[in-house]
């Protein structure tokens, strides 16, 4: 009997440390109190993602502030991305070969900011979109930067904000995951990890919004060419220069929907992801998810083990309701997922182990062989 009730208070305070993650989840509250920073071009690299893109282009046509331009880089496509884009109103630049050491996005990318003619650059997914009003929130998080003065909360605090000195540097909106067939629910732990991971000082790989001078001081993504995560490398470049980097989550403003091909296009793409991220999630954030996770798991072992099912069945639904809580945050992740969560844990366990064992191998995405690193 002792041993049980230590391992319920065990499990409780697992439980409890969770909370520890929640302000990297929540999203930044003062979005609105300044002005959107002016004069942004956007930059969509695009490689056979002629499906996705009238979502993005028709929510950036829709939106109350609108950038300079808008370039689709055209990543060597077989299918209509070009024309699609083209009849959407964007300016279209087909890319041209790939030279070596380049990975495509990093190229493309590259293209982008040198044809573009913005002071800020905001590079884009293609299988992203905006809220409505996102693209000013989005906006507006620049110009909250810490170095804007601000007079507090006080009535025409964000006109005081305006007249201060010009905001600088790199900042990145995690993309909200709309689910929608059933093995999307699967994505559940992975987005968590990604965005507590992230927020507040790392930039996601999504969404990327910088001045020009700062990303030139840093050598923009020639200097991470050979990247498969090359926010997160250029995010190492900036803080290096002093410049500053923020980021976060994106509920309301940004929004995506991750691996709708089927299961095996996720578990491809998570592999990828986390075998080129092993290891970048800061060390005290990582044991707080670790901790975290196997407190997760303890509720349905501890019935197992000790047969009182009715103790630890109230300890799980407290455990599903914060992971519901939290799932809400990052994704409109369906309530049932959150009451069996221990499935979204151990597929997320199983990837996580083939993601180590492919960390430095080939990996295969979007029809080309990199190196996840």
């Amino acid at each position: 009997m002792g041993s049980v009730v230590i391992l319920l208070i065990v499990t409780l305070v697992l439980w409890a440390a969770g909370f520890a993650l929640l302000p990297r989840l929540r999203r930044c509250g003062r979005d609105t109190a300044f002005p959107p920073v002016q004069d942004v071009s956007v930059i969509i690299p695009a490689r056979n993602e002629a499906h996705n893109l009238p979502k993005l282009l028709d929510s950036i046509a829709q939106q109350s502030v609108q950038p300079r331009e808008v370039i689709v880089v055209n990543d060597a496509s077989t299918d209509a991305t070009a024309e699609v884009a083209a009849r959407h109103g964007a300016r279209v630049l087909n890319s041209k070969p790939l030279p070596p050491g380049w990975r495509g996005k990093t190229w493309a990318c590259h293209q982008g900011a040198q044809a573009a003619k913005g002071r800020w650059l905001l590079f884009l997914d293609a299988d992203t979109w905006f809220e409505p009003d996102g693209l000013a929130r989005a906006l507006a998080f620049a110009n909250a930067s810490p170095d804007r003065p601000s007079s507090g909360d006080q009535p025409g605090a964000h006109t005081a904000a305006a007249t201060g000195p010009m905001p600088h540097g790199a900042f990145s909106i995690g993309p909200y995951h709309v689910v929608r067939r059933p093995y999307e629910q699967l994505s559940l732990f992975f987005n968590l990890s990604m965005v507590v991971g992230t927020v507040p000082e790392r930039l996601f790989g999504q969404m990327l919004l910088v001045d020009r001078d700062s990303y030139r001081r840093v050598g923009g993504h020639e200097a991470v060419k050979e990247r498969t995560l090359e926010n997160f490398h250029l995010a190492q470049l900036f803080r290096a220069a002093g410049i500053p980097t923020r980021s976060t989550s994106g509920r309301g403003i940004l929004a995506f929907r991750m691996y709708p091909n089927g299961p095996g296009e996720l578990i491809e793409g998570w592999t990828k992801g986390f075998a080129s991220g092993a290891g970048q999630t800061p060390r005290g954030v990582l044991a707080v998810v670790v901790v975290w996770m196997i407190g997760l798991m303890l509720p349905p072992l501890g019935g197992l083990l000790s047969g009182q099912w009715l103790t630890w069945s109230a300890v799980y639904l407290l455990c599903a309701a914060q992971v519901g809580w939290f799932a809400r945050m990052v994704g409109s992740f369906h309530w049932l997922t959150a009451l069996v969560y221990p499935v979204a844990l151990i597929f997320f366990f199983i990837v996580m182990a083939r993601s180590a064992l492919r960390s430095g191998k080939t990996v295969t995405w979007k029809g080309r062989e990199i190196r996840a690193d």
